[in-house]
């Protein structure tokens, strides 16, 4: 159980503040959706709770089942799925899950195989990805995004490049998979990328 407090945070690029004075609490098992236009920081925003970004001013804390982490140990407990994570494509989907179990938390009670037929992407399991469709890589950066335990989950706009068939799977997925995770989804007003329970934070633009 994953709790994350913001007080007066904002993040500043040069002399552009991408956002400022944002005080928040993620509690533990909560769904929160940033909501916002393009260049509002909702990329900034997942970036600085993952705590690959520091805010330029404020304070930002993350606790643990009442225990509070240091800023460098905040990257063992989250998964993210963002357009600008790349998958390693030389590897087939098959070797992608196995390289994956390596170093993510995938759940041990799913074999890979059966992990393979969550994506619905069974026949391509020996396919190189860089032959997968945009569709097709969004889907295993999903999966390797949501099934690991870990107890924050963060996403962003992750609807891009699926159909419609695709955006179901995604929310059968969320649905199905990520229960009793501090789930935070960064999204153009995009509703098939949440759904009513989530407490939606309106991020805008502030130079």
């Amino acid at each position: 159980m994953l709790q994350i407090v913001l007080q007066d945070v904002g993040k500043q690029f040069q002399q552009k503040w991408v956002f400022r004075g944002l005080n928040l609490q993620l509690e533990a098992s909560g769904r929160y959706a940033l909501v916002g236009r393009n260049g509002s920081g909702k990329s900034t925003l997942l970036k600085t709770l993952s705590a690959y970004l520091s805010p330029s001013r404020g304070k930002i804390s993350w606790t643990l089942k009442g225990n509070a982490l240091a800023p460098e140990q905040v990257y063992r407990q989250l998964s993210i799925a963002a357009p600008y994570l790349e998958l390693i494509e030389e590897f087939s989907l098959k070797e992608m899950v196995l390289f994956h179990r390596q170093f993510s938390p995938l759940p041990d009670t799913l074999s890979t195989e059966e992990i393979i037929e969550l994506s619905e992407l069974t026949g391509n399991s020996g396919k190189q990805i860089r032959h997968f469709s945009s569709g097709m890589k969004q889907r295993v950066k999903l999966l390797l995004a949501i099934l690991p335990d870990t107890p924050l989950l963060l996403l962003d706009e992750p609807c891009t490049n699926l159909d419609r068939q695709g955006r179901q799977w995604y929310m059968s997925l969320l649905t199905g998979h990520a229960r009793n995770k501090t789930i935070v989804v960064a999204s153009n007003h995009n509703t098939e990328e949440y759904t009513g329970e989530f407490t939606l934070i309106h991020l805008g633009h502030k130079s």
